[in-house]
């Protein structure tokens, strides 16, 4: 008889409580770089704190990895699959990537004219404005950097593990129409999927399936579908808006 695992199973649920509690820890510790950051030195000293940030994500990412190979090898364990298999831990994301995203973070702290046109609302705020919203922006690319890894070591041990079949996205409760809608979808993601599609501030999770393993959505997930196969499925083009508005009006959607 085949064994169940779904999106909404205990394990599921504590891997993705522990990716989100090690991202508060990167929010944290990037609160205490701030001071880095010198107003009247930001060619000096942002990158210094990009290189700072940059080696947080080195640490969290690999505390990521390793939970989420934790997380695997229990998967794998439960299901009771024949043979060996050694998750391979993700990389780091490359230098260059890190770099790119915290300088986007950090645009806004450079001077600009008021009086230019292609000068922002954003570019016209005092300084300690600006560096509040830099700081929450990168916080947001960090997080997504260091549960990426997490997310990308189930993805790859998938993709090696002859044992395994396919993975399914797990949404938790809070998360946005976007990443329900594909949580929805259940173990359609096969080996050979390259692309999660997470956005910056997104917990969604990775659910392994292995060998003689039945997926199934869990409850909450269930509605999810009914409600877009009701109201958002037969409106091609602009399925995610109306999946959006229905699980508002149905008490689905407490983060946008």
């Amino acid at each position: 008889m085949a064994t169940r695992v779904s999106d909404g199973g205990p394990a599921v649920v504590r891997q993705r409580q522990a990716q989100r509690a090690l991202t508060r820890l990167v929010a944290r510790d990037m609160r205490g770089l701030r001071r880095i950051i010198i107003p009247s030195r930001l060619g000096a000293t942002v990158p210094d704190w990009i290189a700072a940030v940059r080696a947080l994500v080195d640490q969290y990412g690999a505390a990521s990895s390793a939970l989420a190979a934790d997380y695997y090898e229990a998967e794998r364990i439960a299901a009771r699959v024949t043979g060996r298999f050694t998750v391979p831990l993700a990389a780091p994301p490359p230098q260059e990537r890190v770099e790119s995203s915290l300088r986007w973070a950090a645009k806004d702290l450079w001077p600009r004219d008021p009086d230019d046109p292609a000068t922002t609302p954003a570019q016209r705020q005092p300084m300690d404005v600006r560096l509040t919203q830099a700081e929450k922006k990168a916080e947001a690319v960090a997080q997504k950097l260091v549960a990426d890894q997490g997310r990308d070591t189930v993805r790859e041990a998938v993709r090696q593990d002859r044992q395994a079949t396919a993975w399914a996205r797990s949404a938790a409760l809070g998360a946005c129409s976007f990443c329900k809608m594909l949580a929805i979808r259940g173990a359609v993601f096969k080996q050979d999927t390259a692309d999660f599609r997470a956005h910056d501030n997104c917990h969604c999770g990775v659910v392994p399936v292995f060998r003689g393993q039945r997926f199934e959505l869990s409850d909450h997930a269930r509605e999810w579908e009914r409600l877009y196969r009701e109201f958002a499925a037969p409106h091609s083009g602009d399925q995610l808006r109306r999946f959006r508005r229905a699980l508002a009006e149905h008490g689905h959607l407490p983060a946008l």
